[in-house]
């Protein structure tokens, strides 16, 4: 699902009218003067490229124009402003895929599906962890995208509610989950140390630590108890999954 954001727009009721009708194809159009060179579809992709490369707080009107070769004003005859931009790039992004095959699994799969593919969209788009998702403007992308997720787990046999607080128990792991990764994958970029190294550099301390009888606990752990090759995704979804299982089951019981 899209939504507006906190930090980069204070939003008004005239703001969400202006973002809806250039979701939805409705805002005004350049008429005037030679055919534009420009186009919202081109805009909007130039603008996930540059938050992708370097991130949302590089991004601005100023710096958009000079990546597209036109000038500040040309762009806001297309996009009134960076809060409308950011309505934009979210749509585009949790659009689905035009060309998707039909759906023909059930809803354990679908809800796998929706994890998978939520933390493959953070991990490409990592600027995404830094907006606030909390009120959705809603656009054809994001419509899209959710209407494909309920179709893929309406089998489950849950209410209304319920359903869409199965989307919004999965975001919220997959969420955190991401969150950590990106902090990782930007925390070796920024230090140039790889996280065997910095675990490593630690490793006399914490030995010393551990055999001082103070954490008995931790101490007891098997040797990779931290190791690498766990996939903590993986174990949390398939718990995640299992809890959803018994409900499902409990469910039919009650009937």
């Amino acid at each position: 699902m899209t939504s507006t954001h906190g930090d980069d727009a204070k939003r008004t009721g005239s703001d969400i009218t202006r973002s809806l009708e250039l979701l939805w194809g409705e805002g005004a159009r350049p008429t005037r003067g030679p055919k534009p060179a420009l186009t919202l579809d081109r805009i909007v992709t130039e603008a996930v490229r540059l938050a992708d490369a370097e991130g949302l707080a590089a991004l601005s009107m100023r710096r958009l124009s000079t990546e597209l070769g036109t000038g500040t004003m040309s762009l806001y005859r297309y996009v009134p402003g960076k809060g409308d931009l950011l309505d934009l790039m979210l749509d585009r992004l949790f659009a689905p895929p035009e060309d998707e095959e039909p759906w023909t699994g059930g809803w354990r799969e679908g809800v796998e599906r929706y994890a998978r593919e939520t933390l493959v969209l953070y991990r490409r788009h990592p600027w995404l962890l830094h907006v606030n998702q909390a009120r959705p403007v809603l656009g054809p992308g994001a419509v899209g995208g959710l209407e494909r997720t309920l179709a893929r787990i309406r089998p489950i046999g849950l209410s209304g509610p319920e359903l869409i607080g199965v989307i919004v128990m999965v975001e919220g792991y997959v969420t955190g989950v991401a969150r950590t990764q990106v902090h990782e994958m930007e925390a070796v970029k920024k230090s140039g140390l790889s996280d065997q190294a910095f675990w490593e550099a630690q490793a006399p301390g914490l030995e010393k630590i551990m055999r001082s009888g103070r954490y008995p606990v931790l101490a007891g752990l098997s040797e990779d108890a931290f190791g690498p090759d766990f996939d903590h995704f993986e174990f949390g979804l398939q718990c995640l999954l299992d809890g959803l299982d018994v409900l499902v089951a409990r469910r039919a019981r009650e009937e």
